[in-house]
């Protein structure tokens, strides 16, 4: 399989963590977003929309970093990452959908504002980042994972950008639940890091 990705792309990450956490042999090719690599015809021919992580799987082309994590346990039988019981099912979907909403416009549109200096509204990502931070804090006094006792997709989806949310000025101090399910997620057998910048807080 072959992975193009950017390494501080959050999206990319959680392509390439899930990729390290079920032990699948892969290629990362660097997308260099800089030189607007995404933009250029071959690469849009991969993905229209133009945006990284895409998965080749000998031809088999998937876009969008969510869609990667369902096509990857769905080809491979994990039903242990995604479950196939109606309530875990809806479950897993909720969190791909705040993975897609309040994480992208929150704690990622934060760090878009310190890591590649985007003309975003920093302080209301960061007000969404802490509201968010929040009830995942909450959902997690319960339990060790987002959907129970074991890690699912829907734990792949939101690490990476809660995990970075320091780089964007978004302080997880007061999220101790959140903090220990971050020490949990790294402790898993494969796991692999998302390469840090020394921006806001991590400064």
């Amino acid at each position: 399989m072959k992975l193009y990705r950017h390494p501080l792309s959050g999206h990319s990450h959680r392509a390439q963590l899930f990729l390290s956490l079920l032990g699948v042999p892969h290629e990362l090719i660097d997308v260099d977003l800089k030189a607007r690599a995404h933009k250029a015809p071959e690469f849009l021919a991969l993905n229209p929309f133009g945006q990284v992580p895409v998965l080749d799987d000998e031809g088999t082309v998937i876009a969008d970093s969510n869609a990667i994590l369902v096509y990857l346990a769905k080809k491979l039988g994990r039903i242990d990452w995604l479950p196939e019981d109606p309530a875990s099912a809806a479950k897993v979907q909720k969190w791909l959908s705040v993975a897609a909403g309040d994480i992208a416009f929150g704690p990622a549109a934060a760090r878009l504002v310190t890591v590649f200096g985007a003309n975003l509204d920093a302080e209301g990502a960061i007000s969404r980042a802490h509201r968010v931070l929040a009830q995942i804090d909450a959902e997690l006094a319960g339990h060790d994972f987002l959907v129970g006792a074991r890690p699912t997709i829907a734990d792949v989806a939101l690490y990476s950008y809660v995990s970075a949310a320091p780089e964007g000025n978004v302080d997880l101090s007061d999220y101790a639940h959140v903090r220990a399910w971050l020490s949990r997620i790294e402790r898993l057998p494969g796991f692999v890091g998302f390469e840090k910048t020394a921006v806001g807080l991590a400064a």
